[in-house]
């Protein structure tokens, strides 16, 4: 069912400082900011040989991101993302083995404009997870 690391997401502060440490200290490919409204954030993905990192800021008033910088001031890694070929099917076979899917357990469409779903952290060692459709 899993398929390959599509990127670690990693909630930030400030989403321009941390786009620029990845663009000036490390010379990497970084990508413009997009606000993401319905899920709360702005995304800034960095580019990578094997994946990518997303970076997540804040947007609007009921962001999630706001909460998890509460807990963690200075940021840090928020979840990490894996392709499922087959996303509904794979929801349907982890909620039959018990996982708790986040939402309304139907998939939103994702920053790379597939559908994805979140599944519950206490379900995987403390790791929120999201599944995107390959």
């Amino acid at each position: 069912m899993i398929g390959r690391l599509n990127h670690v997401a990693i909630a930030v502060p400030d989403l321009k400082a941390a786009a620029d440490l990845y663009r000036n200290t490390l010379n990497a490919k970084v990508s413009e900011e997009v606000d993401q409204p319905e899920h709360g954030v702005t995304t800034v993905f960095i580019e990578l040989p094997n994946t990518k990192i997303e970076l997540l800021g804040v947007f609007g008033d009921k962001s999630p991101i706001a909460s998890f910088l509460e807990r963690n001031p200075g940021g840090g890694i928020h979840h990490i993302c894996y392709e499922v070929d087959d996303i509904v099917a794979a929801r349907d076979k982890l909620v039959a083995d018990g996982v708790r899917v986040l939402g309304e357990g139907e998939p939103k469409i994702g920053a790379h404009g597939k559908p994805v779903l979140f599944l519950h952290p206490k379900d995987f060692a403390g790791t929120l997870v999201e599944l995107e459709q390959a």
